[in-house]
C-alpha cells in the first residue's frame, strides 16, 4: 500500500478474494484502471473490512423486467480493483454507487426505482427522503423544549440578557460547525447509522460496536423519553387552569404523575406506528411539525417586538422597562465555570444537528442534499432562537427569566394571560411531538444499521414484520383498479405513499420498548432539573 498526498487508497480486488462486500464497498465501488500506480492491499485480513454479515448484492438483485438488465453491463472486473478513499470531499465521482445488478446507482445523481423492483428488503436500496425531509428532521429534533426552557439556565449562568445573547450565538456558531464537519463525513460515507457507520469504518468496529450499545440503550431512549414526559407534563400543564401560570405542577400527586406518563406513553406509541406505517408519512409528519414550530417562534418573537414598542399587554401586568433603563451587560458573570455551564445549556438547545446522518443512506441525492439541508436548517434556527430570547427580555424582567422553567408559558401569560399560557403550553406540546416523531425516526435507523452490522441480532436489520412477505417484497396500495382511483385513493396515496411496512418495525418497536420502559422509571423532578 502506497500513501497518496490526497488520500489513502484501500483497493479490494475480486479476482483475488469472493467474499461478500461489505456496506461499505458497496456504497463505494470507485473503480480504477488495471494500470494504476497505487498499490493493493485487502482491506482487512479475511477480504471482508466489516462485520456486516449480510451482502447488499445478494439481497436485492435486479430481476429481468428492470431496463438496467438489458443493457450492456459493464466490463467484466477480472484485472480491476475497487478503491475506498478517506478523503472527505463531496466529488460525484468518490464514492459512486454500483449500477450493476446491485440496484444502486451513481451518488451524485437521484434516483428512482419502480416499488415492485425495490423488493430486497433493504432500506438504503429504498431512497425516498428528500431535502425537505431532512430539513425537518434536523429542525425537528433540535427545536423541541430547549429554546422554551433553556433560557433560564442560560441567564442565570451568564448573568445578563447581552451575555445570555452571546451564548446563544457561540452555541449556535459551535453547533453549526459540528454539523458541517458531519457533512463530510456523510458525503464520504453515505450510510444509513450516522456516528456508528462512521466510527467503526474509520477506527474500527470495536468504536461502533461501543457507541451503538450506548447510544441504542442509553443515549436515545432517554432522550426520547425526556422529550415524552416534557410532552405529558405541558399537556396536563395546559388543561389544568391552576397550573399554566406556575412552573412547578402545583400538588403533583401519584395518581397526576401516572396521568403524566400514560400521557406520554400515549404520545410514543402514536409516534411510532406512524413510523412503522410508512417512511413518506412519517417523514411528512416532521415536515408539518417543522413549519409549525418555525411559525411558533415567529409569533413569538413578533409578539414581543409589538409589546416593546406599545408598551401594552392584555393583562394588568406591564411588559418589563429593564431593557430601556439597565445596561444589557449588567451583572455580567465572570466566572468562567458559569460561562461553560451556560453553553452547555445553548449546546443542548441545539442538539439534534446530526439527525440527518442517521438515515442518509436514504436520501434520494445525499451528497446534494445534505449540505444544503445542514446550511439552511443551522441558521434558520440561530436566528429563531436569538429572536425568542429578544423577545423574552423585552416582555419578562431578568429575574423571572432566570428563574423560570417554563419560559413560553410564563411569556404567554405576561402577555396574554390564562388563555395566553395555555395556546404556549400546547404549543410547547406540539413541539414536543415533532422532536419525539424526528428522534424516533433516527433512532429505528441506528437500530436497523446495527442489526445489518451484526452488532445486535440480525432481526433488527429487517424490513417489515419478520416472518412475512414484507421483509422480502415490498408491498403496493391496489391502485390500479377504476374504483380505486378515487379522490380518497389519491389523497391516501400522497400522504402515505405507495408502500405500507417497509421500514424497520422490528428496530422501531424495540427502541419504543426501551423508551417506555425510561418514562416508566422515570421521576419528574429530575427531568425538570434536566430541562
Amino acid at each position: 500500500m502506497s500513501r497518496n498526498p490526497a488520500y489513502t487508497s484501500l483497493t479490494f480486488s475480486p479476482t483475488q478474494n469472493r467474499h461478500t462486500r461489505d456496506s461499505l464497498e458497496l456504497a463505494s465501488l470507485a473503480s480504477s484502471t488495471p494500470s494504476s500506480s497505487h498499490a493493493s492491499r485487502s482491506s482487512s485480513p479475511s477480504g471482508i473490512s466489516s462485520s456486516r454479515k449480510a451482502s447488499l448484492s445478494a439481497e436485492d438483485p435486479l430481476p429481468k423486467s428492470n431496463s438496467a438488465s438489458t443493457k450492456p453491463l459493464r466490463p467484466q472486473t477480472h484485472n480491476r480493483s475497487f478503491s475506498v478513499s478517506s478523503a472527505f470531499d463531496f466529488a460525484s465521482n468518490l464514492f459512486p454507487l454500483s449500477t450493476t445488478a446491485a440496484g444502486y446507482t451513481s451518488l451524485g445523481s437521484a434516483r428512482e426505482i419502480p416499488l415492485d423492483l425495490a423488493d430486497g428488503g433493504n432500506l438504503e436500496k429504498h431512497k425516498t427522503i428528500t431535502y425537505l425531509n431532512g430539513l425537518s428532521l434536523i429542525v425537528g429534533l433540535i427545536i423541541g423544549s430547549g429554546i422554551f426552557s433553556s433560557p433560564a439556565q442560560i441567564t442565570t449562568n451568564a448573568g445578563s440578557p447581552g451575555a445570555s445573547l452571546i451564548v446563544w450565538l457561540v452555541a449556535g456558531i459551535l453547533a453549526w460547525t459540528g454539523a458541517s464537519s458531519y457533512a463530510e463525513l456523510g458525503g464520504a460515507i453515505p450510510l444509513n447509522g450516522g456516528a456508528q457507520v462512521y466510527l467503526s469504518k474509520i477506527f474500527g468496529d470495536l468504536f461502533g460496536f461501543l457507541f451503538t450499545w450506548c447510544s441504542v440503550f442509553v443515549l436515545k431512549p432517554g432522550s426520547a423519553a425526556i422529550i415524552a414526559i416534557i410532552f405529558g407534563e405541558y399537556v396536563v400543564r395546559a388543561f389544568t387552569p391552576s397550573s399554566t401560570s406556575a412552573d412547578p405542577l402545583p400538588n403533583t400527586s401519584t395518581s397526576t404523575i401516572w396521568i403524566m406518563k400514560g400521557i406520554s406513553l400515549l404520545a410514543l406509541t402514536t409516534v411510532t406506528a406512524l413510523n412503522c406505517i410508512s417512511t413518506k408519512l412519517a417523514t411528512r409528519t416532521g415536515d408539518i411539525f417543522m413549519f409549525f414550530k418555525f411559525l411558533a417562534l415567529l409569533c413569538i418573537a413578533i409578539t414581543g417586538l409589538v409589546v416593546a414598542l406599545t408598551n401594552h399587554t392584555l393583562t394588568n401586568h406591564p411588559p418589563s422597562h429593564e431593557w430601556k433603563t439597565e445596561s444589557w451587560f449588567a451583572g455580567t458573570s465572570t466566572n468562567p465555570s458559569s460561562w461553560a455551564v451556560a453553553l452547555y445549556a445553548g449546546l443542548w438547545a441545539f442538539d439534534g444537528w446530526d439527525n440527518t446522518n442517521f438515515v442518509l443512506g436514504e436520501f434520494r441525492n445525499p451528497t446534494r442534499d445534505l449540505p444544503r439541508v445542514i446550511h439552511t436548517a443551522m441558521p434558520l434556527v440561530i436566528a429563531s432562537y436569538l429572536l425568542a430570547t429578544l423577545s423574552y427580555t423585552l416582555v419578562l424582567p431578568a429575574k423571572t427569566i432566570a428563574s423560570s422553567n417554563t419560559i413560553a408559558v410564563t411569556f404567554g401569560a405576561r402577555v396574554f394571560g390564562p388563555t395566553g399560557a395555555l395556546i404556549l403550553a400546547l404549543i410547547v406540546s406540539a413541539s414536543c411531538i415533532g422532536a419525539l416523531n424526528a428522534t424516533t425516526f433516527t433512532s429505528g435507523r441506528l437500530v436497523y444499521a446495527a442489526g445489518k452490522e451484526g452488532y445486535f441480532p440480525t432481526i433488527f436489520g429487517t424490513v417489515g414484520m419478520p416472518n412475512s412477505d414484507q421483509s422480502k417484497r415490498l408491498r403496493r396500495l391496489d391502485l390500479s383498479s377504476s374504483s380505486s382511483q378515487s379522490i380518497l385513493s389519491r389523497t391516501w396515496r400522497k400522504i402515505i405513499g405507495e408502500e405500507i411496512g417497509f421500514t424497520p418495525i422490528p428496530a422501531l418497536v424495540f427502541n419504543a420498548l426501551l423508551t417506555a420502559a425510561y418514562i416508566l422509571a422515570s421521576s419528574f423532578s429530575v427531568c425538570e432539573n434536566r430541562i
